[in-house]
This record gives structure tokens, sequence and C-alpha cells, in this order.
């Protein structure tokens, strides 16, 4: 595998390390709403605001054709942000920053590898190992240690 720049690890280090930040956020904005969904519309308003801002700025708005290219299941990823905005706003003030980070670790890393095996979602193949499988069973034990607390 060639070098990988460092700002290619930094940045997804970084933006990991902001979700538990997120979560309590969002936590905070539905428990002051009173409503979990309403908390996550306001940050996907926020959000979509901020990024309208940025494609305004940079003049690179898709146009309306190549909208059009896009299969159906391209359009599902702002629904599985709305899921996961939703379930943060719920689920982290209610388990805590760590157990629900842990969760959201185990989780993501468990499809990881299905989606690395088969190479789905656009991402490059690389088939399943002993090591990645031994990996995530550790990150599993992980959860399982957190939650014993």
């Amino acid at each position: 595998m060639p070098a990988v720049a460092w700002w290619l690890l930094t940045l997804p280090f970084i933006a990991g390390a902001m979700l538990p930040l997120q979560a309590g956020i969002n936590g905070q904005v539905a428990r002051h709403l009173g409503n979990v969904m309403g908390a996550a519309l306001l940050s996907f308003t926020v959000g979509t605001l901020a990024l309208f801002v940025i494609v305004a700025v940079q003049r690179d708005i898709p146009a309306l054709q190549t909208l059009k290219g896009l299969h159906w299941w391209h359009w599902c990823g702002g629904l599985l942000g709305a899921f996961f905005i939703a379930t943060a706003a719920f689920a982290a003030p209610r388990t805590g920053a760590l157990l629900f980070m842990a969760l959201l670790l185990a989780g993501q890393l468990f499809v990881a590898l299905l989606l690395d095996h088969f190479g789905w979602a656009g991402f490059r193949q690389s088939s399943i190992s002993f090591g990645k499988v031994s990996g995530l069973l550790l990150i599993f034990a992980g959860v399982w240690l957190i939650q014993r607390g």
C-alpha cells in the first residue's frame, strides 16, 4: 500500500474526534427543544446552509442533468445521515459518550468489513482476513468491557 499523506490520515481522525461532541450538542438541543427529530432537523438545516454557502462560493453547483443520473440509492446518504443524527441525539445522552462511540465504532467497522470485502458502495475490494476479523472482535470485546464499566 502506498504511503498516505499525513493530512489524509489527520482529517478522518479529527472528524471522528468531533462525533462525540456533535452527539452531545445534538442531545442538548433535543433536550432543550423536547424533540429529537426537531434537533436533527436543526442540525441538518445548519449543515445544509453551511454547505450551500461553500458550494455557492466555489461556484460548483451540480447541474440538474447530473443529478438525474444518480441511482435511487445514491439519495439514501442523506437519510442515513438523518438516522445517525437522530440516533445520536436520542441515545448518546442516555448511554454516555464513551459507550455510544464504542457502539458506533463497532457498527461502523462491522459494515466497513463487509463493504471492503464485497467492494460495495464504491470501495476498493479487500478480502476479509483473520487479522481483520480478530481486530473487529477486539473492538466488540472493548464495547463489552466499556458497557460493564
